[in-house]
């Protein structure tokens, strides 16, 4: 992984930790508060060793994207497309985790991404 690539399941060091006393108090763990998000490449895309990440449900597609075209390093005039059962691309300011909800099978969202256009 380069080193300005940020990992969907890195957090901030600063953040104080007001975070686990929430995840305390309200009895909810990090397994839930994170969805497993399988990646597959389409068509010349190049391919990303690590298939399967962990991501926070309210990390938007957006700053999904972004992460993909760093972790591939990938030019900046070159586009990343991302999409959902092999048929539409959601908004880039959709939240991944509403995403799982309502497309989301055997635990996991699936999602492809493409430097050009393949569906919808």
């Amino acid at each position: 992984m380069s080193d300005n690539a940020e990992s969907p399941t890195e957090t901030q060091k600063d953040e104080p930790s007001t975070q686990q006393a929430v995840t305390e108090d309200t009895g909810t763990t990090d397994e839930k508060k994170k969805i497993d998000v399988l990646l597959k490449a389409v068509g010349d895309t190049p391919i990303m060793k690590t298939k399967k990440w962990a991501v926070e449900r309210g990390r938007t597609v957006q700053s999904l994207a972004q992460f993909i075209s760093r972790f591939l390093k990938l030019e900046p005039s070159e586009q990343l497309f991302i999409y959902v059962n092999q048929s539409f691309a959601p908004s880039p300011d959709q939240e991944v985790g509403v995403l799982f909800e309502c497309f989301g099978s055997d635990g996991k969202l699936v999602l492809h991404y493409c430097k050009s256009q393949a569906w919808g």
